[in-house]
């Protein structure tokens, strides 16, 4: 019995997947806490390029699992500390990760699960992917950044009506709107996502890097600043060894062998 996340790099990516299939992949505490600690150390391990969030058995995740939260409610000053910790938290330790972080979305992505999905850099989904902002059918809200980063991808007109209604999206529509970046057969899913994976793990990591900074920072700052800080960026990768390796590269007709130096 595979544990409830597992984490495990192999070529040069690191894959965090859920193993629970009981609920769908529901979140909790612990599986939260695992997320977060497979995305940080990831920044730091100097042989990972790109993090792939994966839900093994036909879903990416129903988002929180009702049935252990009704149980560990505790009082609203708790309740307070562990959502900042490890579900705030969790979308946090996703933005912050300094590497692209890809959601392979392979069935359901629910409440928590879509605001998780929707806080990486990029979806990849299979033909059966589903996105549902879902908290209005519970009486909630979505707590999971979707405020910030849905009207960011699909506009706020369209953002509002989905948070409204609690309307679950499919692959083709998710597509339309720009909330997947790539949908696949379902039917060779994986094989198609460790190509897609593999794609960006063999591009410069130190201008992948570069870019989610710049990105993420204009996000929330002026047009002059995020030139600003693509000139400073630009200027640090025409000193890299991997600028001379993709010039060298070009002249040679050959792919670039980029070391992240």
């Amino acid at each position: 019995m595979p544990k409830e996340v597992e984490v495990r790099d192999e070529d040069r990516i690191r894959w965090i997947t859920l193993f629970r299939p009981e609920s769908k992949n529901g979140l909790t505490i612990e599986t939260n806490e695992a997320i977060i600690a497979g995305l940080r150390s990831a920044a730091e391990a100097p042989d990972v390029r790109v993090v792939a969030l994966h839900g093994a058995g036909g879903a990416f995740s129903s988002g929180l699992d009702l049935k252990q939260a009704a149980g560990n409610v505790g009082d609203l000053a708790t309740l307070e500390d562990r959502g900042r910790a490890y579900f705030s938290g969790l979308i946090r330790a996703v933005v912050a990760c300094p590497k692209p972080v890809v959601a392979l979305v392979d069935g359901p992505a629910a409440g928590f699960g879509c605001d998780l999905a929707l806080a990486c850099d990029l979806r990849f989904c299979s033909a059966r992917a589903r996105f549902g902002e879902i908290f209005v059918r519970r009486g909630l809200m979505p707590d999971g950044g979707a405020t910030y980063t849905l009207p960011r991808l699909i506009g706020l007109g369209r953002a509002l009506e989905l948070m409204y209604l609690g309307d679950v999206v499919d692959a083709e529509e998710a597509l339309r709107l720009g909330i997947a970046n790539r949908v696949v057969p379902t039917e060779g899913f994986e094989a198609a996502a460790r190509d897609y994976l593999g794609r960006l793990a063999a591009g410069p990591p130190l201008v992948h890097q570069a870019v989610k900074r710049c990105v993420r920072a204009a996000l929330g700052s002026s047009f002059d600043a995020a030139l600003d800080a693509e000139l400073k960026e630009q200027i640090r990768l025409l000193q890299s060894k991997d600028f001379f390796e993709g010039i060298a590269a070009f002249f040679q007709k050959r792919a670039p062998d980029f070391k992240g130096e």
